[in-house]
């Protein structure tokens, strides 16, 4: 079996996802989104493990994430401890912003769509968790308003960046603050990968790329649920 491992890039606005080849190996590039400015995105290379290549839409790593433990504030201005509440749950985490104007709605509208064409008993196992890299600018009734637009039970985090930076780069998810860019607009740099963790053991074995569509999240999910290999 192949391993390949997810180098740093970064990028200008917009999505790019690219596979390169590399002498025997192959190297898979992570993008996120970019706001009203510039913007890039990267998994950081020291902080991801290695992933077994698939044609599939999800690749399974070979060495699990644990879950981030994040104490933050959700969308109804509860607090929020993201390993207990969570427990048990099959998962999909992802990092990103509200005012992100490309990867960040896609992702969450093909990730509501292919849920809700899931059986009811297996909706109200998944639990979909959106943590603002923009926090300051995602309160919680904003991040209330805009995923409640795509899935009401949708779970938007948010609080100290400093504490969400952490636990991104703990799953090897790049971000980093915020900038205001001369023009006024705001420049958010996020991985755009999303992360599945199975039930049986709340790891992460799943890494889903940017441009996965709501038929293969489809496909996947009743495995995921089930804590099996798509």
């Amino acid at each position: 079996m192949r391993t390949l491992s997810l180098p740093r890039v970064s990028r200008r606005t917009g999505v790019k996802v690219a596979a390169a080849a590399l002498t025997a190996a192959c190297a898979l590039t992570l993008a996120g989104c970019g706001s009203s400015g510039s913007g890039s995105s990267a998994a950081d290379a020291g902080n991801v493990a290695d992933v077994s290549g698939s044609t599939k839409a999800g690749t399974l790593l070979d060495t699990p994430f644990t879950k981030p433990d994040l104490d933050l504030t959700d969308n109804h201005g509860k607090p929020f401890d993201l390993v207990k509440q969570t427990a048990g749950h099959p998962t999909l985490l992802f990092f990103g912003y509200t005012h992100c104007p490309d990867v960040c709605p896609t992702t969450m509208s093909d990730i509501a769509l292919a849920k809700s064409r899931l059986p009811a008993a297996d909706q109200a196992k998944l639990r979909v968790v959106f943590v603002s890299s923009d926090p300051e600018r995602d309160t919680p009734a904003r991040l209330n308003a805009w995923l409640g637009a795509m899935d009401k039970s949708f779970i938007g985090l948010t609080g100290k960046f400093s504490v969400i930076q952490a636990a991104a780069r703990s799953v090897g998810v790049g971000i980093e603050a915020p900038v205001k860019e001369k023009d006024g607009s705001i420049s958010v740099t996020h991985g755009a990968e999303v992360l599945a963790f199975w039930p049986k053991d709340d790891k992460g074995h799943v890494l889903y790329m940017s441009g996965t569509t709501a038929e293969q999240y489809q496909h996947d999910l009743p495995k995921l649920i089930r804590s099996e290999a798509p």
